[in-house]
């Protein structure tokens, strides 16, 4: 079946670009945050399509008042990855690697956002995992750091950015778990592990990111650090694996709470330290949702929306354990920025005192 994307140079195997391998989990997404300088108005967007799955699906919130908006969509993909419109939400790849343009218009929540990077995209080390011989995950993720243009409207009250409104985007694509659980276990069962931590930093003129996926004991299984200068190349920035988090949870929880971040740059150890200031259930953006887990079908097209009270969020459920934290951070520099601190953790992880599946902090 040939498509939009076939009259592009994008091929990399003797299939038209609708075929994306062999392997039904393969999926490419989109994901952008941004944020004031002082952590209010936060806001976030994911869209996702998963080609063997011949589904599309897209989310867009916005935290006001304590309250998370979120409008949820998910639309056949009819084999056309090039279609980046999914029901109320689209993204538009204005210049590639540099600039993009955000749309939301659906159930009382419109916006019309505009990111520009602030220095060459990073690409992380590439993510593979196995649980015994079956792949867990096998992908490639750039991150980047920008700055925002535009407007949030919910409920008719229209709001500008800000010129100071921060963020990052990411682009992942490859094999990770989507869609309906398999049906099968892994052989023989395991209890289900997951550990996550991410902190892409906006400082006045770098951005700082750090990465850590561990195991049960706290070995990393994919870990990086980069300090990238505004306008800077890809060969212009500074990256090691030799950098450590310490961040003791919330009390009750799985969320992180303050944190100190320490990272062996070429100049003396770079030590930051984040505050928290807001927090955002990732379950609004489909990650671990019941309802609105990435590559679910949901039929021709369905749009709904969802208004989380974030006071009122369980720690303990397991729909809530993925979070994004925004953070005020200092340097040991002298700098002062603001950040995100990403947290997933899920079964035991020892270096937490979580010795059972159900441990909080």
């Amino acid at each position: 079946m040939l498509t939009k994307g076939d009259d592009y140079p994008l091929h990399q195997t003797p299939e038209p670009v609708a075929f994306a391998g062999t392997d039904r989990n393969f999926y490419d997404r989109y994901f952008f945050n941004g944020y004031a300088p002082d952590g209010s108005g936060f806001f976030a967007l994911a869209l996702g399509i998963y080609p063997h799955l011949n589904v599309a699906d897209a989310h867009f919130c916005v935290i006001r008042g304590g309250i998370q908006h979120c409008l949820h969509a998910s639309r056949e993909l009819g084999m056309e990855r090039m279609d980046l419109v999914v029901g109320p939400i689209a993204v538009d790849v204005v210049e590639p690697l540099q600039v993009l343009r955000l749309r939301v218009e659906g159930e009382g929540i419109a916006a019309d956002l505009t990111f520009t990077g602030r220095a060459f995209p990073i690409e992380e080390p590439r993510f593979t995992h196995r649980i015994g011989p079956r792949t867990f995950m096998d992908y490639t993720r750039m991150t980047q750091n920008g700055r925002w243009s535009g407007w949030i409207e919910v409920d008719g009250m229209r709001e500008d950015v800000g010129l100071e409104c921060t963020g990052t985007r990411d682009r992942s694509w490859g094999v990770r778990p989507i869609g309906a659980s398999d049906a099968q276990p892994h052989s023989p069962p395991q209890l289900p592990q997951f550990f996550w931590q991410w902190t892409p930093i906006n400082l006045p003129a770098r951005s700082v990111f750090f990465h850590l996926n561990a195991d049960t004991g706290g070995a990393a299984w994919n870990t990086r650090a980069v300090i990238a200068p505004d306008a800077a190349g890809a060969a212009d920035m500074f990256e090691t694996p030799a950098a450590a988090m310490a961040a003791p949870l919330a009390p009750g929880t799985r969320w992180p709470g303050a944190a100190t971040l320490t990272i062996a740059a070429p100049e003396g150890a770079l030590t930051l330290t984040l505050e928290p200031l807001q927090r955002f259930q990732m379950r609004g953006l489909g990650y671990t949702s019941p309802k609105w887990g990435h590559g679910l079908y949901h039929g021709a097209l369905e749009v709904e929306r969802e208004d989380i009270v974030l006071a009122d969020c369980a720690p303990a459920q397991l729909d809530n354990l993925h979070v994004q934290i925004v953070c005020r951070v200092t340097t040991s520099a002298g700098e002062t920025g603001t950040g995100i601190f990403e947290q997933l953790v899920i079964g035991p992880y020892a270096p937490m005192g979580l010795l059972e599946f159900f441990d909080m902090g």
